[in-house]
Order: C-alpha cells, then structure tokens, then sequence
C-alpha cells in the first residue's frame, strides 16, 4: 500500500520549508499512507502538518516531528542506517515506527499501552514491515536483551532522562528525547568513551512519558 504522492505533495513541500532535507526521509514519508494510523474519523486529515489524536490520550506525531527526530538520527548514527539497530520508546500508532523501518536495519519498539501496541502491529504487517520487533512494556526501563543500540529514539517526554537508555547505548550511539514538563527541550545524548554528551535541539511537545504503569 502506497500513499498518493499527489496527497502528500503539499505536505512534503511544507516540511522542506520548514528545513526538512534529508532526501530518504521526505521520500519514505511520501510513501507511507498516514491515514492508516488514524481512526475513520480523521483520515481526512491525515496529510497535514498537524499532531492528531489516536485514542488513550495519545497522539500521531506531527510530520514534521517525525521526520525532524528522524533525520537528526541518521545524521547521528555510528553505523550505516543499514546495519543500525534503533529502539524506539513510544510505538503508539506504529506510524514513526513505519517510517525507521524503512531506514533502518533492525527496529525494536516498547509500547506501555496493549491495545495500540496490537493495532500498531497489524498496522506494521500490512505494510510489510518485517525487520521490526514489539514489545508491551515500560519504556522507562527499555529494552536491554535487545541491545546495545546504535540509536534510540523516545516520543514521550520524561521529566527526567531514564538512566536505563543511556545504558543501552552502544559506543558512538545517539539517544534523542523530549524532556521536560510543560517547557520539553528535544535533546539529543551521544556516548563517546563512556561518557555522555548532550546537545539541546529545539523546543518540544510531546505526551508525558509515564514509569511503570502499563495499560
């Protein structure tokens, strides 16, 4: 299932001006069917530049949030995007999942929320996306027998970074996150020598990222 390139035009356009310019990522954007990840409701919706609800009080991402975190980490990676393996916390509606599928080797994805864990896989299935794993569990701890990770990736914020994902860093890897409360900062920990550096990106607005209350 491929998307209306003549629908996505429009969108696509308006994350160049906003300065999305990574080829791979505007291209795999315009291919995947955003409406998919949406209930009937607000299909028609599905190519704007807006974050839209999915139920559970959760949210589709923006498309640019998407393909903002989404290029910052191919920029950031140790490894060819190829050969990576990326953790991603927060599956929701397994749309931002879809899109690293198709960029990166191997995705492993926690979702604290079963019912959109279970939609978002037979989502994930029906657009043949073979090389990610799930798992319904706290994203707080992440998911250490999977790792270490060349990348990891949180659409949720935490109030504070979990110590348990700068473990699961391998060496040279990258954690983009939003922190914070009501003021979030995208914040981007790269592991050089066993020591971590931070790089604030720009400010954020994402649902909180909840500790060990699973649904």
């Amino acid at each position: 299932m491929i998307a209306s390139i003549a629908k996505a035009l429009p969108l696509l356009q308006e994350l160049q001006r906003l300065g999305i310019n990574d080829t791979q990522v505007l291209d795999v954007m315009s291919q995947i069917p955003r409406e998919l990840f949406l209930p009937p409701t607000l299909t028609h919706k599905a190519w704007e530049n807006n974050a839209l609800p999915i139920g559970q009080g959760q949210t589709l991402s923006q498309p640019y949030t998407v393909a903002r975190m989404t290029e910052l980490l191919l920029a950031h990676l140790p490894v060819p995007a190829s050969s990576a393996t990326v953790l991603e916390i927060g599956t929701g509606s397994g749309y931002q999942t879809a899109v690293l599928a198709h960029l990166f080797g191997q995705i492993c994805s926690v979702e604290r929320i079963n019912s959109l864990k279970f939609q978002a896989k037979r989502r994930l299935n029906h657009l043949d996306c073979h090389n990610v794993k799930l798992r319904y569990g706290d994203g707080w701890e992440g998911w250490a027998s999977k790792g270490p990770y060349h990348a990891i990736i949180v659409t949720a914020a935490p109030t504070s970074v979990p110590q348990a994902l700068l473990e699961q860093l391998s060496e040279g890897g990258c954690l983009l996150i939003p922190v914070g409360n009501e003021q979030q900062s995208l914040t981007l920990y790269q592991k050089h020598n066993d020591t971590i550096q931070q790089t604030v990106i720009e400010e954020a607005n994402f649902v909180p990222l909840i500790p060990g209350e699973l649904q």
